[in-house]
């Protein structure tokens, strides 16, 4: 049985068909990439997932259960947990607080949700700036928080949406690795919007390609990468 399952999801916002009848399946412990041109409907699917937004038809399934009705913190506490493109900290509170929010999430207790915190801070690589505010963060620092508050939270499925985007190939590199050991430490299972094709294509095991609210192609990089369809989708051309 697949962790998550997404099945017929049609969603609009007055005349605009933002996602038109999705399907798409992601396995405990698979790393499955969501690409496709921008207002593809990518992130639209993610609000859909994780409880942001209601579909208007078809439905999700998380771990063999339903999750219409559920709102984003139910699911959180279930295991989905997601980041987002804009990462949008606590500013007046300090890496460690930020965290710990995360934590409280599945951990009732102050004391064990500070220790929880810790431990992902420390991962994350921001050990350094356990105490110093969000605001002063570096975006690459920000984003390794906006992973680190997800991770707080103890998830089974975490979606990504565009971790990578507005980093340095050096700290891209860094965050590809933070992600490998989180498959292969933790079994960690992983839904990756992504725009840096490098990145999807040696990460991810199997890739799901939207445009205009459907889905155009779903297959292993090397499948989707000599796809002509997907190709005419990124340049703008039409097929011959």
């Amino acid at each position: 049985m697949p962790l998550l399952e997404v099945v017929d999801v049609q969603k609009r916002f007055g005349g605009l068909r933002a996602v038109a009848g999705t399907s798409l399946t992601v396995e405990a412990g698979e790393i499955v990439g969501l690409i496709g041109p921008n207002g593809a409907g990518k992130t639209t699917l993610f609000h859909l997932i994780s409880g942001f937004l209601t579909p208007d038809a078809g439905g999700v399934r998380f771990s063999g259960e339903p999750t219409l009705g559920l709102r984003p913190h139910a699911l959180c506490q279930r295991g989905l947990a997601r980041t987002f493109q804009i990462v949008k900290p606590f500013h007046g509170l300090t890496v460690l607080e930020n965290v710990r929010v995360g934590a409280l999430a599945r951990t009732p207790g102050f004391a064990e949700a500070t220790a929880r915190a810790r431990e992902v801070i420390a991962f994350a690589g921001l050990e350094a700036k356990t105490d110093q505010l969000a605001r002063a963060l570096t975006l690459a620092e920000r984003k390794r928080l906006e992973l680190a508050r997800a991770l707080a939270t103890e998830p089974r499925l975490l979606l990504l949406d565009e971790v990578m985007a507005g980093l340095t190939v050096g700290e891209a590199q860094e965050m590809v690795e933070i992600l490998g050991v989180l498959r292969r430490e933790f079994s960690l299972t992983l839904l990756v919007i992504e725009h840096v094709m490098k990145v999807v294509m040696t990460m991810c095991d199997r890739i799901v390609v939207l445009d205009h609210g459907e889905k155009l192609a779903e297959g292993t990089p090397a499948m989707v990468a000599g796809h002509r369809a997907v190709i005419d989708a990124y340049l703008g051309v039409a097929s011959a």
